[in-house]
Parts: C-alpha cells; structure tokens; sequence
C-alpha cells in the first residue's frame, strides 16, 4: 500500500521547474526586447531624440560674423564693421501679461516704435512656446543705455557689427550696401557676400524644467576676408567731385565717370551722379543706387567710329595719310540719307576722325563689310558683358549679321543701332591704349584672409584686338581730335591728350524715332599720348543747353586728368603753364564755386546727421558707452614735395585759398596734413628748390 503511494508521488509532474523556465523565459524575452528597443532608440533614432532634448533644454540662435574690410589700392578703409547693440526678448521668462506689456511699452517709448504689432508679436511668441523673438536691431547708444538701465525681465542684449563706410557716398556704386540682416545687398558687398560676410557663430542658452535660462555659451563667429580694390580713394573723389560738378552746371538727368589703368585693366574710379550714401541707403531712390556704368545702355555715336577706322588701317584698306572725298556732308546708304555735322571736302583718313566726318566713317565700313565690322566689334568687347565684380551688368544690344538691314553698316560705323555702357567704351579705348592689347576691367585686387594672408590675386584676360602699329596710327590720329577737331577743351595742361567726342540723339519712346532735345554726351580718352596712364570716360545723359559731347564732356576729362595723372606720379611730356598763372588760375577757380562749396558742405552737414556714431565699450558698471566716430568732413591733403602746378590744382579742386612763399616743391604746410578743414580756408604753403 505504501508503495504504492510512493510510486504515485514519483510519477506527478513537478509544476516548479515549468514555472521557473516560463518565467525565466519571460524575463529573457522581456530583456530582448528593451535591448532591441534600446538599439533602435540608439542608432536609428538618435539624431532626432538628441534634438528634441536640445530643443526642449537648450535654445540656439545665430550671431552675426564680423564682416571683412573694404580697402582701396592703397589699404585705405572704404568699408569696415562697427559694433552695435541689438534686443530681443525671451518670451517664456515673462511671468504675466503685465510685465509682458510694461516691456512692451518701456521698448516702443523708448525706441519710438508702434507698440501694438510688437506686443501681439510678443504674445504669440508666449503662446507658442518660442524662446526668442528680436525686436530690435542695432539700436542707437543712448536708448541702449536706457533700456539697459530699466533691467526688464525677459529683455536681453547682443553686441552686433553694423556696416559703416567712412567716406559717406565715394565710391558707393562699387562698394554697394549691407542690409539689417548683414547680406550685402548691392556693388562688391554683393558679389563677395559669402566670402566677406564670414560664418555666423552659434548663442547656446541652457533651460531648466522650468524654461528658465541658467547658462549660456556661444561658438563665436568667423570674420569675413577683406577685399582690396583696384579703386584709388584720392582718384576716385576727384573724378566724382569733377563728375558732380558738370551734372549740376549741364542740368543733365545723370552722369558717370570711369578712370582706367590700360596696362593692368585696373579700374582707378567709377562714378555716378546721382549717388547715395550707403549709411543711409533707406533716404535714397531706387534710381539713385543703380550702377549707371554697368546698366546704362546708349547708342555711343561717334566714339564708336574708331572701330571703322581701325578696322580699315588694320586690314590695310587706307593708311592714316590717305584721302577720302567726304562729299561736301552727305551720303546715301540703301536710301537713308546720312549728314555730316558739317559740310566736308576731302580729307585724310586722319582729319576725318579728328572732325569727326559720318560720310568718312560710313565709306570705311562699307570697305571693311558687315562681316568684319561685326567681328572687330566683338573683339573690342561690345556685345557681351567685360566681366567686372560688379551685380547688374549688361551686354549690351549688338545684332549678328545675319538680323542686320542693308542701310545698318550706315548706322552701326557711326555707333548707332548699337547700345553700349561706359565701361565697354572705357576698355575698348585702352585697347588702343595699350598698344592694341585689350586687358579686362576689373575692381579686385587681391582678396586677403581675416589674419592677413592673401588668398588671390587678380590676373585679368588679355587678348588682343589690334596690333600694335594700327594702335599707334590710331592713337596719333586721336590726339588731333583734341589739338584740331571737336575736343579741343579736352587739351591738358602739360599733358599730351588724345580721344573722341560722341553725341547721339536718343530714342523718344512716344515716336520710337530719334529725339530732337534729349542727347548722351561723352568723351573717352588717354594720356599721355606716348605711353597712357590713363584712360577717362564721361558720359552725360541728357545736358540741358550745350550737348555736344565737345563742349560738356571734354571739359570734364580735362579736369580728372590734371588731376589724376599728377597723382599716379606721371611727368608731363609738354610744355606747362608758368606757377603765377597756375596760383592766379587756382584762385579765380575758388571763387567761381564758392557757391557750390556752399550747397556742398549744406549737404554734407545734414547726411553727417544720419551716419552711425558708434563704437562700444562697456564700463565696469556694464554701461554702454560710445566712442564718436570719425566724421566725413575734408581732410588736408599732405603737399610736401609736390610742386606749384599740383598744388595749385588741388587747392582748386578743394576749394582752398592758397598763400605761398618760394619756388619748387613744398617743404612746409599749415594746417598740417590730416587736419579737418572747410573750403575757403588759406593755406599757407613754403615752396624750395632744393627740395
């Protein structure tokens, strides 16, 4: 009996072990499965859960880059950043409505700013759960200091660079203009945003659970690389006070002038008048910032006709001493009737450039044929875009051949149903500067890292589109424009001067035929004509009263190039005026813009109220406080070892009386150089030969 009990008891299954082997399975599973969740979590979702922390802990927010200097040839600043203050404001440290609407109302008091759209701004930043929202940007130093005063909660501060050019309007076509979120906006500071602008740097604020800010740190930013132009800042205010100066007495629409380096392609100074000051570009029009330079298309009328003429010397059609019969002022090409200016006879290929004949100039084309006119107008650069650093630029209006009528070899030989801009005109004459080599205009220099190394230089295309022999006849026949053709006011005062006048009737856009009362008027020349420094363009769009380009362009080269050509240390290869007719002349010169220094300095007064006066740094109070910046008044040039003749031009130029003792070259100065002086103010110069 008991063992039967005993064999019963053996053979009942042990439910434990099966129990403990569930569990343990369970266990085992369970585990699998937060391991394999926890992969998943760690490889495949860890980028995205990384971010949501950060998002929930930390708030990120970009810092402006120092952006890079602009210098001129010489390292002089046109551009540079200045240090301002910028607010914004932490919504979720805002305890409550009230508080909320006493910052909103300190803020737009303070600021005069309309307070309802920044308090709505403000509370949908609340709701939403944004941690910053910026309501202002660079704020004056006086309402800095103020607000910062006040201790608002929610309110905090961030020292930001502002743009600030120096020179107020120089150069302001090519410099261009920043915008309030730092993108440069307009000239070289579009161009080379991303390599000026730098790379924004990182604000890290640390959260509690709360949403309070107990800590930040910031990634700081990389300043941007500074550019050096080929701008000169000495040629580029004189060609723009010269520029400014002939808009004004020639009541024209607008101007513009453009110095070049032949040999190097260096552009030296491009103006337009009107211009704008980039430190307050918002008071300015939209037609004021346009690079008239670039953009403007104008059918060039007879500065266009050496292409006809070297065209013909080059393919050995005529020779400079040749005769062409003008035919008394008048030629018929396929049934258009064209007329001279005058009433010509004949004349050598020579005097028929330096008189500018349209019968002459029809004749060689005609020679040459509409094939090859169309090929030595492209290979001066007309029809296609030169290439310059600069946003906007336009190619111009050139029709192949194939869309030509049979009446347009007429037109096109004296520079019509063509458009061009000034600066393809200015690099198609240092063509025949540089002895029939074009080199590509360009601004840039050399581009420099933010410690100083330099990363790039310039090495502009050259190609060339004459030789050298019909370069040198065609020079020689455009200095007898100056000495007995139509620019006789383009003759220099110890320089020897050669160019070519253009007067073109506009396109009256009612009649869509040329206009009888709106003209372009322009000069481009070089000199000296022997080996060319320089080589000047001004166009004047539209001159009231006199419009030949003879008589309200020339005059305004003559007086860039007495100016510029001293100042790039070129001798002067003719015979010069005696000193006491150059101080007299100085003086009369004084008198005669008296009026015009007047308005000038009216003008400069009320645009130096709009340029920033900043320069933080903070007390050990943690005030703000602001140095005064440099201001744009004139400042004396230094005229040691210059001569009478330079000194007495730029005395005029400036507006300066000047008094002197001795001869030579200057040896003593008062007011010192760098001084801030006014036009009108004497200066009193000591002059020795021995210098």
């Amino acid at each position: 009996m008991l063992a039967r009990f005993a064999n019963q008891g053996r053979s009942r299954p042990d439910t434990s072990t099966s129990r403990a082997l569930f569990v343990a399975a369970v266990i085992v599973f369970w585990m699998l499965a937060i391991s394999v969740r926890l992969v998943y979590l760690q490889v495949s979702k860890h980028e995205r859960l990384v971010d949501r922390a950060r998002q929930q802990q930390q708030d990120a927010v970009d810092t402006t880059p120092q952006r890079g200097c602009l210098l001129d040839r010489q390292g002089r600043e046109l551009a540079r950043s200045v240090d301002t203050v910028s607010l914004f404001v932490a919504p979720d440290e805002i305890s409550d409505d009230q508080s909320l609407e006493r910052l909103v109302l300190t803020v737009s008091s303070t600021l005069k700013l309309n307070s309802k759209p920044m308090l709505e701004e403000l509370q949908q930043a609340k709701a939403a759960g944004r941690r910053f929202v910026w309501i202002a940007r660079r704020v004056e130093a006086n309402d800095a200091n103020k607000l910062l005063s006040v201790k608002l909660a929610g309110l905090h501060f961030r020292n930001e660079p502002k743009r600030y050019y120096p020179n107020g309007s120089l150069a302001a076509h090519v410099l261009g203009y920043v915008g309030i979120d730092g993108a440069g906006l307009g000239g070289v500071e579009q161009t080379y945003n991303e390599k000026v602008g730098g790379e924004p740097g990182k604000l890290f604020i640390e959260k509690d659970s709360t949403g309070r800010a107990y800590e930040s740190f910031e990634i700081p930013a990389k300043a941007g690389q500074t550019i050096v132009l080929t701008i000169d800042q000495s040629i580029q205010y004189k060609a723009e006070q010269a520029l400014s100066t002939a808009v004004a007495q020639s009541h024209a629409k607008s101007g513009t002038a453009i110095v070049l380096d032949p040999r190097t392609g260096e552009i030296l100074a491009l103006a337009n008048s009107p211009t704008f000051d980039p430190n307050n570009v918002s008071a300015t029009s939209a037609a004021a910032r346009r690079n008239w330079a670039l953009e403007n298309i104008y059918e060039p009328g007879s500065t266009f006709k050496i292409v006809a003429f070297s065209a013909a010397i080059e393919k050995g059609l005529v020779k400079p001493e040749d005769k062409i019969d003008c035919q008394m002022g008048s030629i018929t090409v396929a049934g258009r009737l064209v007329h001279d200016h005058k009433r010509f006879p004949v004349l050598t290929i020579a005097e028929a450039l330096a008189k500018s004949s349209n019968v002459a100039a029809i004749k060689l084309g005609l020679r040459v044929g509409d094939p090859s006119m169309y090929e030595y107008i492209t290979r001066y650069g007309f029809g296609s875009k030169t290439g310059v650093e600069l946003p906007g630029e336009t190619a111009g209006i050139l029709r192949p051949v194939s869309r030509w009528q049979p009446s347009s070899i007429g037109s096109i030989a004296i520079g019509q149903e063509v458009g061009v801009t000034p600066l393809q005109v200015v690099a198609a004459f240092g063509a025949l500067a540089n002895d029939g080599v074009r080199v590509a205009p360009h601004l840039v220099r050399e581009i420099r890292s933010s410690s100083g190394d330099t990363l790039y230089r310039s090495r502009p295309e050259e190609r060339r589109v004459i030789s050298e022999q019909t370069a040198t006849a065609l020079r020689g026949m455009l200095e007898g424009v100056t000495l007995n053709g139509t620019a006789k006011k383009a003759q220099l005062d110890g320089y020897t001067a050669a160019g070519k006048t253009g007067t073109a009737q506009k396109i009256d856009p009612k009649t869509r035929g040329y206009s009888k009362t709106k003209h372009v008027a322009s000069f481009v020349g070089f000199a000296p004509v022997g080996n060319p420094a320089a080589v000047i363009i001004v166009v004047l769009d539209e001159p009231g009263g006199a419009y030949h380009g003879g008589d309200v362009a020339a005059p305004v080269f003559r007086a860039i190039a007495e100016e510029v050509l001293p100042e790039l240390g070129v001798m002067p290869d003719t015979q010069l005026k005696p000193e006491p007719q150059l101080i007299a002349g100085a003086a009369s010169a004084t008198k005669a813009t008296d009026k015009l220094d007047e308005t000038r300095r009216e003008i400069e007064q009320a645009r130096k109220a709009t340029l920033p006066t900043v320069a933080p740094n903070a007390t050990a109070s943690g005030e703000i406080v602001y140095a005064a910046a440099a201001n744009n008044s004139i400042l004396m040039p230094d005229l040691r070892g210059r001569s009478v003749r330079d000194v007495a031009r730029t005395c005029a130029q400036l507006g300066l009386q000047m008094e002197a003792r001795g001869e030579g070259r200057v040896t003593r100065q008062n007011p010192a150089p760098g001084t801030e002086i006014e036009a009108g103010q004497v200066v009193h110069l000591e002059f020795d030969r021995d210098n």
